[in-house]
């Protein structure tokens, strides 16, 4: 077995990178598959902390889509193991909070990671970061070489699981030594290397016991990572300057993946406040964004490389869309019947997110993300897309209409679409409200955009069931504290609110 993503030799010499960052690797399988689609391959790929799941996934033969739809499909709460209840009936000699009882007998199986199929993989290297906590030292394990244990212990974060045993070494997650192993990569060859990056890098520092352990693995992880940065610096100027070093004469280069804004933690992940299909395709867009503006020398070697915006007061929420839908329509109504009577429907998922609520308000537009994906049949299933635009209350240019817009890009069968999606809130009778705001028209462009040529056409809702499921997504960031939230939340409402009311006020003649 081959793993996907290995390169079939030629070209420059590529490693993958896929880091720790908890359970919001989910992101990676998004960035990853960006980065197959774009013909990118590798003969090297590294794994680190939660990053070493991706990697072993990789190795276990999964594609890009299969790794996708296992992290979409996962249940986060799968990852919490329970100790004996002896040890917490003595919690100052408990070996952690929980066991790897959840990660081995659910996780794993779930994702599909298969140590055999692992084992034997061939066409490419992989290599799997440990921390030896007996010598404190890293220990890099090779595919071939890697077993159950070894993944276990390289997920086993101090105080969350316990150490594991192995020759009478004590092993753990080697996220507070390395989490990005690029010297590996360099020694091995690589001239490209591509980071796929998940772990926080912003300059507040938050209250709280675990926001602050969090905050540790982030100086640890990015820490490790500037020093190797620099090592790499020095070595490119040497060969800047003629010198050949180790055989190498061309400088290492640089990409580096990363979200925008820090990615919510495993707490908001295991309680629904953000889900793995949300990672998914914030992990893809921010490839398909990075390859867009690719400069082929990469990334300068200094930490700005993982600086992220710091959080600002924001909101965001999921929901779920769904009707009739037919190809080779133009009109949204003949599609809504057409695909009714076919039994043809498309879901849109999205994930709508206001990352800086004041500039939202000020802005007339009132511009968010959004980030999710569409579900059709006739286009094989579920396929994540990029470009997200949304906008809550746009001025249409015609009196007495305000649109909410939906917007999303995507690829089937290397052609690109647009699927562009309006409600339509007019100033007509008040009783008209809920069927204005909780449907969306919706037109399939050929292309990158809405000017292109419309090849499909429907009608999709929010029902009262997906309101409901809509309304518990609702999720505050940048701000601490209920009474905060609660204010950012009423805020949104009242906005809200008083656009619906400054629409239907003119009918209720006040």
């Amino acid at each position: 077995m081959t793993p996907v993503l290995a390169a079939a030799g030629g070209g420059p010499k590529r490693a993958l990178i896929l880091p720790g960052g908890g359970m919001r690797v989910a992101y990676q399988a998004g960035a990853l598959h960006a980065l197959f689609e774009a013909g990118l391959r590798f003969d090297h790929a590294d794994g680190t902390s939660g990053g070493s799941m991706n990697l072993a996934m990789l190795f276990s033969g999964l594609s890009t889509q299969e790794m996708m739809a296992n992290w979409r499909t996962l249940d986060p709460k799968n990852f919490i193991g329970l100790l004996p209840l002896d040890d917490y009936l003595r919690p100052a000699d408990m070996p952690a909070l929980g066991s790897a009882d959840g990660v081995v007998n659910k996780v794993f199986p779930h994702l599909g990671i298969d140590i055999s199929t692992i084992n034997a993989a061939t066409g490419m290297a992989g290599t799997f970061n440990l921390c030896n906590f007996s010598t404190k030292t890293l220990e890099t394990i090779s595919h071939p070489a890697i077993g159950l244990d070894h993944l276990v212990a390289g997920i086993s974060l101090p105080i969350f699981m316990p150490a594991v045993e192995k020759n009478g070494m004590y092993y753990t997650d080697a996220v507070w030594i390395k989490n990005a192993n690029l010297l590996g990569a360099v020694e091995r060859g690589a001239d490209e290397i591509w980071l796929v990056w998940v772990v926080g890098n912003t300059p507040k520092f938050y209250d709280g016991a675990f926001r602050q352990y969090v905050h540790m693995i982030e100086m640890a992880s990015n820490g490790a990572l500037f020093l190797e940065l620099q090592q790499i610096a020095a070595l490119n100027a040497r060969i800047a300057a003629g010198e050949t070093v180790a055989q190498r004469t061309r400088p290492v280069i640089l990409h580096v993946i990363r979200p925008e804004y820090p990615l919510p933690l495993d707490p908001d992940y295991v309680l629904g406040r953000i889900d793995g299909a949300t990672l998914i395709a914030l992990g893809y867009n921010d490839a398909k964004a990075y390859l867009a503006r690719l400069n082929p020398a990469g990334l300068a070697l200094t930490p700005e490389v993982t600086k992220m915006s710091e959080e600002k007061p924001g909101l965001s929420f999921r929901e779920v869309m769904s009707g009739g839908f037919a190809m080779g329509e133009t009109d949204p109504g003949a599609g809504l019947l057409q695909g009714q009577s076919g039994g043809t429907v498309l879901a849109l998922h999205a994930t709508v997110m206001i990352q800086d609520f004041d500039r939202f308000l000020a802005d007339p537009n009132h511009a968010g993300t959004l980030a999710g994906s569409i579900d059709y049949a006739p286009f094989g299933g579920v396929i994540t897309g990029y470009g997200g635009v949304f906008n809550l209350f746009n001025p249409s240019g015609e009196p007495g209409l305000k649109l909410m817009v939906y917007e999303l890009a995507f690829e089937y069968q290397e052609k690109t679409y647009y699927l562009a999606g309006q409600k339509e809130v007019r100033d007509s009778s008040v009783f008209d409200m809920w069927h204005q705001t909780t449907t969306l028209y919706t037109r399939l462009h050929q292309g990158t955009d809405k000017t292109g040529p419309i090849i499909g056409a429907g009608t999709l809702s929010l029902g009262v069931t997906e309101l409901i499921a809509m309304l518990g997504t609702v999720q505050v960031s940048g701000v601490d504290g209920p009474v905060a939230k609660a204010k950012i939340i009423g805020q949104f409402g009242s906005f809200f609110m008083g656009e619906l009311w400054e629409t239907y006020k003119p009918q209720l003649n006040l």
